[in-house]
């Protein structure tokens, strides 16, 4: 039976791409952005024609994950249209570059509230209506590195995904028991296009000491040797049909990572061992049966 997906971000490349590929495979799904009716309103409007095109179910709604008021009416409409809500796919986020010192502390909070308290915001207003279900999904789309090698001048990014995977990870064990899954999505390292044109520190004067003092090579370096280590942008293709795959899984066989790309930074390596200490950590204070979900109904 097809799900009730909502796609946050889904005006960037793999949330367009997700919306399209989940539609297609029989699901109804709520494309769902910022201005969906304002600067994304021809691209919900193209999306959605490809969808009906293909005799698909996609729906527009409007969503700003910084705002407690849309998420709240969003979650609410869907609700109302559908008597329910299966599958929330955490893509929004912004990228930035840059030295962390040149990101002034508003800065780094307005990037956290896009990147991690965004995905806060639609828990709370839609965990209610999921575990009432006694089922659902929860998908979030992290980054490799979070975990991976660090590389200078993306401390601020990165350590925004790690936050979404730390609290990915808390969700997964307290919602188990609700019969609600978790998988995290590990694309691999952006290519250098993304970095390049991604957002910039608001302190420029910092920036520019890193610029012209002994790191000033730097930038240049990292984003040439990311280019050879990634020679291509990781396709959206391959992250939204990674998010299909696992929709479409049955309850209780999905995977807690899934990796995408030819490049993970060496993240699988880390996460391997971090997930093998947290499920003996569980073990050892007795909550080992938080690491499958219950099958509630």
């Amino acid at each position: 039976m097809g799900k009730v997906i909502i796609v946050t971000g889904a005006s960037n490349g793999f949330g367009t791409k997700t919306c399209k590929v989940l539609a297609q495979a029989g699901h109804t799904v709520y494309f769902s952005a910022r201005e969906a009716r304002g600067r994304n309103a021809q691209k919900a409007e193209d999306i959605k024609a490809d969808a009906d095109g293909h005799g698909a179910d996609l729906r527009t709604i409007e969503l700003d994950t910084s705002s407690d008021a849309s998420v709240n009416s969003a979650v609410e409409t869907i609700i109302a249209d559908n008597n329910r809500l299966d599958v929330i796919v955490h893509n929004a986020g912004e990228v930035v570059y840059g030295p962390a010192e040149a990101f002034t502390p508003e800065q780094l909070a307005e990037l956290y509230n896009r990147n991690v308290l965004g995905a806060q915001r639609l828990n709370r207003a839609a965990l209610p209506q999921l575990r009432k279900q006694g089922q659902g999904l929860l998908v979030w789309v992290t980054s490799s590195c979070a975990r991976g090698g660090s590389v200078p001048f993306l401390g601020a990014y990165a350590s925004s995904k790690a936050a979404l995977d730390a609290l990915a990870l808390s969700y997964a064990g307290e919602l188990a028991r609700w019969g609600i899954e978790t998988t995290i999505v590990v694309p691999s390292a952006l290519g250098p296009g993304h970095y390049v044109g991604s957002g910039r520190p608001f302190d420029t004067i910092r920036a520019e000491d890193y610029a012209d003092g002994p790191t000033a090579d730097m930038s240049e370096t990292a984003l040439s040797a990311l280019a050879e280590l990634s020679p291509r942008d990781p396709a959206p293709n391959d992250v939204a049909s990674a998010i299909a795959d696992v929709v479409n899984m049955p309850f209780g066989q999905r995977p807690l990572r899934v990796y995408c790309g030819p490049d993970h930074d060496g993240a699988a390596a880390v996460d391997a061992a971090a997930d093998r200490a947290r499920a003996e950590l569980l073990r050892r204070i007795g909550l080992a049966d938080i690491l499958k979900p219950a099958m509630i109904r």
